[in-house]
C-alpha cells in the first residue's frame, strides 16, 4: 500500500503506527472505540410541553370567543420550534391537535417519555373580568390565594368531560400520592417558575404577585419539575386580544424558551448545555 506524507502524518496524528510491514495497527494505550458513557454525556434534555385542554373540552373562551385550546397549543407548538432549533432538548407535546386528553394520561406521557421538565401551558379565565397579566404555579396541598383555589378547581374539573370512569379518587389516595413529590422535585419546580416569571419580567404583562401554587392534578409528578404556565387570562379583553395575536404568542414562546435555558444552564435541570448554541 503506497502512503503520501501527509498520509503518514494523518495515521501519525490520529494515533497509529506503521510497523515494517507496512500495515497500519492502533498503540496497545488507544482504546479502538469511545466508551458508551462519553459517547453519551451530552444527552439532550426531554422537554414536555402539555397545551391545556382540547377536543371536547375548550377550557376558557374569551369575551370575544377565542378558545383557551387553541391558544394554549398555538403557542406550544411555536416553542417546540424555538427550542428544537437550538438543537438543545427533545421536545414533546403532550397533544398536537384538538384532541381530548385526561390529566392523568397528560403526566403518564410525561413519564413515558422520561421527561425530565413538565411545562403545562394555559390561558384561563376568571368572574373578574379587569384581572390580567401572565402568572405561573407550582404544586401544593393549600392554596397560595382563593383566585388559584378557583383556578386548581377549574383546570382539575377538565376531567369531567372524560366521563365517570376516569374519577372517583379519594381524598385519602389524592393526598398520598401528593406526598410522593419528593422535595427535590419541588425545588425543581420553584426553581423553573422563578425563571419564568425572571424572563416574562419587562416582556409580558404580569399578575402583582405572579409565583403562586395549589393541587393542580397535572403537576402532581412524583419526579419530573413541573410548572404550569397562565400567559394571561381570556376573560379579560385586553390578554385575550393579546393572545390572539401571532407576534404576541411569539413573545410568550420566546420568553419561555429563555426560561427554560437558564433553567439548565444553572444546573437545576442536571444537565449542561453548550451556551453558544443557545443565542
Amino acid at each position: 500500500m503506497l502512503l503520501t506524507r501527509r498520509g503518514m502524518i494523518g495515521l501519525a496524528a490520529g494515533g497509529l503506527w506503521l510497523p515494517s510491514g507496512g500495515e497500519a495497527r492502533a498503540p496497545l494505550h488507544v482504546r479502538p472505540h469511545t466508551p458508551a458513557i462519553l459517547r453519551h454525556a451530552r444527552k439532550r434534555p426531554v422537554i414536555m410541553l402539555d397545551p391545556g385542554h382540547g377536543g371536547k373540552d375548550p377550557g376558557a373562551i374569551g369575551v370575544s370567543g377565542t378558545y383557551e385550546k387553541h391558544v394554549s397549543v398555538a403557542v406550544a407548538q411555536e416553542l417546540r420550534r424555538l427550542l428544537m432549533r437550538s438543537g438543545q432538548y427533545q421536545v414533546v407535546l403532550s397533544r398536537e391537535d384538538d384532541r381530548f386528553i385526561p390529566l392523568e394520561g397528560r403526566v403518564e406521557r410525561a413519564h413515558r417519555h422520561k421527561a425530565q421538565l413538565f411545562m403545562s401551558i394555559h390561558a384561563d379565565a376568571l368572574h373578574q373580568a379587569n384581572v390580567r397579566g401572565a402568572s405561573v404555579y407550582t404544586l401544593s396541598h393549600k392554596a397560595s390565594d382563593h383566585q388559584t383555589a378557583l383556578l386548581a378547581a377549574t383546570e382539575n374539573s377538565a376531567d369531567r368531560y372524560a366521563g365517570s370512569s376516569l374519577q372517583g379518587v379519594s381524598p385519602d389516595v389524592e393526598q398520598i400520592l401528593g406526598s410522593l413529590v419528593s422535595e427535590e422535585t419541588r425545588r425543581g419546580s420553584a426553581h423553573m417558575a422563578a425563571s419564568v416569571i425572571g424572563s416574562f419580567q419587562n416582556h409580558v404583562r404580569l399578575l402583582r404577585h405572579p409565583v403562586r401554587h395549589a393541587h393542580f392534578v397535572v403537576l402532581k409528578s412524583a419526579d419530573i419539575p413541573s410548572v404550569l404556565v397562565e400567559m394571561g387570562f381570556m376573560s379579560n379583553h385586553l390578554d385575550e386580544q393579546a393572545l390572539r395575536m401571532v407576534r404576541h404568542r411569539q413573545q410568550v414562546a420566546q420568553a419561555m424558551k429563555q426560561a427554560i435555558d437558564r433553567y439548565f444552564m444553572n444546573g437545576a435541570g442536571y444537565t449542561q448545555l453548550d451556551a453558544s448554541r443557545l443565542l
